[in-house]
């Protein structure tokens, strides 16, 4: 295994196959500094530099991109954290209402952008205007109440 031959493509497969599963996981940049580190390490064996070289050109890249990438790792699970997925997302975000929300009859709502059928949790009507607060989401329905922010 100390055949320089091999090891440009041993690092060119393991770049291949970190930045790979970088891209097949949740998360923020946890195999991705070692795709960098590999990719170098790569770049130096086509170059024909002797292996212990590469493995040391590895490990501080890796090391050096990983301390670079976590400071925007944090942010961005801070920024989006990871409660909500597709329609969960909208949970706690504030809305308002374009058509009255009834006893029986759903209403709808706007969240951001985007328009959703909504109920409330219990039955209670809400006028068409009110700012509510997503609550939960059952289907393809959300699940709001009154936003005390707004009210009053």
């Amino acid at each position: 295994m100390d055949e320089p031959e091999q090891w440009r493509w041993i690092w060119l497969a393991a770049a291949v196959l970190f930045g790979m599963g970088e891209m097949a996981t949740p998360g923020a940049f946890f195999l991705a500094p070692f795709g960098v580190g590999a990719a170098v390490a790569a770049i130096l064996a086509f170059a024909d530099v002797s292996v212990a070289v590469e493995w040391g050109a590895f490990v501080a890249i890796s090391l050096v991109a990983f301390a670079a990438l976590r400071p925007l790792a944090r942010r961005l699970d801070r920024d989006h954290g990871s409660d909500g997925v597709g329609s969960r997302r909208l949970i706690g975000r504030d809305a308002i209402v374009l058509e009255a929300i009834g006893e029986v009859e759903p209403g709808l709502v706007r969240v951001d952008r985007e328009e959703w059928r909504a109920d409330t949790a219990d039955r209670s009507p809400i006028p068409e205007g009110t700012h509510v607060r997503v609550t939960d989401v059952q289907g393809t329905r959300v699940i709001v109440t009154p936003s005390k922010e707004h009210s009053a």
